[in-house]
Parts: C-alpha cells; structure tokens; sequence
C-alpha cells in the first residue's frame, strides 16, 4: 500500500516525512483491517513528525483522525462486519487491567499506546484497530466533516469537562464564561458545543481567518492572542501549544477559575506571579488524551448538537503540505486527507 512515513523528524519544512510503499497490515486477533476514505490533520501529527514527541515506532505513519471501512476482521471479532463504517481515533490500546484502566482513568494508563505514534495510523491507505477500540459513526455526517471530529473534537470536550463547567453545580449558573487561546481544528469544535450547552465563549486568536471563523460560530467577543478579555473569565482552555499563553490566560480568570490545558506538547511555561496569576484558588489542569466513554460520548453531543468541522480538503499525495500550511496557520478549522 501507498503510506506516508516519518523518516527522520525534524522542522516540517525540510520534508521530514515521504510517500512510500508499505506491505499491506493484517488484522490481527481482535482487531479491524481498515480501508481509509479520509484522516484528519491534527497538529499532534505535527508534533510526531517535527519530533516535538520522542520516536515510539521509527518510519511511523501518522494520522489519528480516520474514517474507514471495514475490509478484514481479526479472529474473534463479532461487533463489526465487512463494510462497516467506523472511526479509528488517537487512543490506540490499553492494557484494561491496571489501577487506572479499573478506576475509568484509561487515558492515564501507563501501557497506553496511540494511533500514528506507537502504531502506524492513517496517512494510508489501510491501517487496523482493535475492534474495541473503533468507533461507530452517526450517519449524517460525511467522511470529511467526520473525520475531525475523532481528536480534535474529542479532546476538545475533554479539555471542555476538565474546566468543570460541565459539572452540575455549575450548569446551573446563569452565565458560565470560557476563554480559548488559539482557534484551529479542536478549538472551534469545542466553541460550537459549548455555545449550544449554553456558555459565554470569548476567543483569543491570531489570524484574520480564524477571528472571523470564531464570529460566525457565535463567539461573544474575539481579540488578540494576549489580548485581555472584556469580563473575567470563569473557565479557559489554551489550545495553542505555546507556554507563553499560560500568564496571560490566568489573568484573565475570576476568583476560583480553571485552565484547562488541551495540548499534548507545550512550550516552556514562564514564572507565574502568586499574586496576579495563581491567588484566589485559581487552578491549572492538564488534559492527557481521552478515555473511550469521552469519545461515545462527544459524537452524541455533536450529532445532538449540529457540531460541524470547518474542512479543507487535500489528496493523501499532499500530506506534507496540508503539514506545512498547519503550521503556518494558513487556515482555519481543520485539514483533511481524502483518497487520490
């Protein structure tokens, strides 16, 4: 088969990935053989592929937001058949049995391994999943607006729960207003659940594209990055992977305030002033992927919801520069690879 492979990582611009030939994978027991009709473009594949990540499989191919269909079943699976349509998402395995997999922390598991990373994903035109660990699909709503919604939705709506805003004493609350650092491909998917769930959402962004993307989805205010925001902020979530937003978003929080942190690579985060920046029970959480039960759960919120990914389409020929324009921010909502 045709795949993508990360040769030697590096600065995305020097071509560290390339289009080669890879055998065919073989579903295994348990597992699902996939044939790929589209894979979202997460910047974590950046991240694999400029060597942000430390190597976990050498000449992996990436690509964690898949949408496929069914072409081989392992020994022992009986949940799918052939010509199903599923979704194959960031969190590849586990090993079910330790502390973490018992209390429902999966995510947290130490024997976790992920899709285009540990395991080769979907810049291909096959790739296989444990059948425990795929995803069924809703219906109406197609390969590529689909496809996104697999990671950066997902973890949107982790890092979403992980502000607490969600929680019951605050659902409650007249107004629940949230921050957001950065606006791409996770960032606007998350803006459009929680102004269904009915929170103020105020936007902190570069680029003219995606400030006007943040007010046609319904953003309360938007301004610059380091901007700050016209009212205290009960909540917010950094989705830029830049440390140097840390400060300026913990200013902008209320008394008792959380960010929420949804990246998993992050610069250097500057020294926090006590007294402007962490007093008055301010807190800051990380988000580390996301368990199985997020990710059910989020598609029914975004069906339920209407939540669409903004997509631009590129051939799975062109990988290494849907790549470079993520990083050069040279558009908004979130690239997607189709078949040739």
């Amino acid at each position: 088969m045709r795949a993508w492979a990360v040769t030697t990582p590096g600065p995305i611009e020097t071509g560290p990935i390339e289009l080669r030939e890879k055998p065919d994978p073989i579903a295994r027991e348990g597992e699902l053989l996939v044939r790929v009709r589209a894979c979202g473009v997460c910047r974590t594949d950046l991240h694999v592929t400029e060597g942000d990540l430390p190597v976990h499989r050498p000449s992996v191919t990436p690509g964690h937001e898949i949408v496929g269909e069914v072409v081989g079943l392992g020994d022992g699976v009986t949940d799918f058949r052939i010509g199903e349509r599923v979704g194959v998402a960031w969190l590849h395995s586990t090993d079910g049995v330790c502390a973490y997999c018992r209390r429902g922390s999966e995510n947290l598991c130490p024997a976790s391994r992920y899709t285009g990373w540990d395991t080769d994903g979907g810049y291909a035109e096959l790739a296989t999943v444990p059948a425990e660990f795929a995803y069924r699909l809703p219906d109406d709503i197609d390969d590529v607006e689909i496809a996104p919604l697999l990671c950066a939705g997902i973890i949107g709506y982790r890092a979403l729960l992980r502000t607490g805003l969600l929680d019951d004493g605050n659902a409650d609350r007249a107004v629940r207003r949230l921050g957001m650092y950065g606006f791409g491909g996770s960032a606007h998917l998350c803006a459009q659940l929680a102004i269904a769930l009915g929170i103020e959402v105020h936007v902190f962004t570069r680029g003219d594209k995606s400030q006007q993307l943040a007010r046609d989805l319904g953003a309360a205010s938007v301004g610059e990055t380091y901007d700050d925001p016209p009212t205290p902020l009960d909540a917010a979530i950094t989705f830029a992977p830049v440390g140097e937003i840390v400060p300026t978003a913990m200013r902008g929080l209320d008394r008792g305030g959380v960010l929420s942190i949804a990246g998993i690579h992050l610069s250097d985060i500057p020294t926090l002033n006590y007294e402007r920046e962490l007093f008055y029970e301010k807190e800051i959480r990380s988000v580390t992927a996301n368990t199985r039960h997020d990710g059910t759960e989020f598609l029914v919120l975004a069906a339920r919801h209407g939540v669409r990914a903004t997509t631009h389409p590129y051939p799975m020929s062109s990988a290494l520069q849907a790549l470079i324009d993520l990083k050069a921010g040279a558009f908004d909502g979130a690239a997607v690879l189709v078949p040739d």
